[in-house]
């Protein structure tokens, strides 16, 4: 699978999860962030695997499991991507993710030694990252 269909796929339950979440008094948040969304993973979707941003993301292990994974930081982005306001557009947003996941990349080493020197296995963090996926 193309990882710009992944990056597509990811963002689509949000876009969901927002349409999902009628609020009167949200000033139409939600449906702004819902369309963010779609346009998002509608861009994500065009571009081509060797384009930069998505070389990023994957230097930086968003694909490493066959599957997009933007770690905490980049889900709390598209958690509230438009929310708030709607600046930015979706190269924006996927030049955000990348540089969520190139922070959490830079940090993996010094997490993985303090792991361990516990005395557990560096990949538990992704693991932990995995389970920690929720749209609720």
């Amino acid at each position: 699978m193309h990882r710009t269909v992944m990056i597509a796929e990811y963002l689509r339950p949000y876009a969901q999860w927002r349409i999902a979440r009628p609020d009167p008094a949200d000033d139409c948040r939600n449906a702004r962030a819902a369309i963010g969304l779609i346009d998002a993973a509608a861009y994500a979707a065009q571009l081509d695997d060797c384009d930069r941003v998505i070389v990023r993301m994957a230097v930086a292990g968003c694909f490493a499991k066959g599957r997009f994974d933007p770690g905490p930081e980049g889900e709390a982005l598209v958690r509230h991507w438009h929310y708030d306001e709607a600046g930015g557009g979706a190269a924006d947003l996927l030049e955000g993710l990348a540089a969520c996941a190139e922070r959490a990349a830079s940090a993996e080493p010094a997490v993985s030694a303090e792991r361990a020197s516990d005395g557990h296995v560096a990949s538990d963090r992704h693991a932990g990252r995995a389970a920690a996926f929720s749209l609720h």
